[in-house]
C-alpha cells in the first residue's frame, strides 16, 4: 500500500487541492476513487499509474470520466510515499510538457526543502 502526500508550497498553498476544487462533485469522486486504486492495490493497474518516459522520474496518475480525462502528476519519496504535485485536465494525446515541467519543479523544491 502507498502513502499518497500532497505538495504544498513555501507559503502552505496545495496545488492540488486547489485543482480537486475546480472539479465538479462526480468528477472529484471518480479522481478520488482513482487515488484509492492506486493508493491500495500492488501492483497498480497501467490503466490508473505509470511512469511517464524522459522526466525526473515523474508519475501520472490518470482518471476518466465520459469525455473528460484528468491527470495528477507526482513522484515517490522513500519508497512508498507518493508526492502528487499538479492536476490538470487532459485535451491532447500527449501529456502537456508544461505540466511535466511543474512537476519536475515541484519535485526538486519539494526535496531542497525537506
Amino acid at each position: 500500500m502507498k502513502k499518497i502526500g500532497f505538495y504544498k508550497t513555501e507559503s502552505g498553498k496545495c496545488p492540488v487541492e486547489e485543482f480537486l476544487d475546480t472539479l465538479s462533485d462526480k468528477q472529484a469522486k471518480k479522481v478520488t476513487w482513482v487515488l484509492r486504486i492506486v493508493r491500495d492495490i500492488e501492483p497498480t493497474p497501467y490503466q490508473y499509474f505509470k511512469k511517464l518516459v524522459n522526466t525526473e522520474d515523474i508519475w501520472e496518475i490518470r482518471a476518466s470520466m465520459g469525455n473528460d480525462t484528468f491527470r495528477l502528476l507526482g513522484f515517490f519519496d522513500e519508497g512508498h510515499s507518493f508526492i502528487l504535485t499538479n492536476g490538470f485536465q487532459k485535451k491532447t494525446q500527449a501529456t502537456p510538457k508544461e505540466e511535466i515541467d511543474i512537476a519536475e519543479k515541484r519535485k526538486r523544491d519539494y526535496f531542497k526543502r525537506r
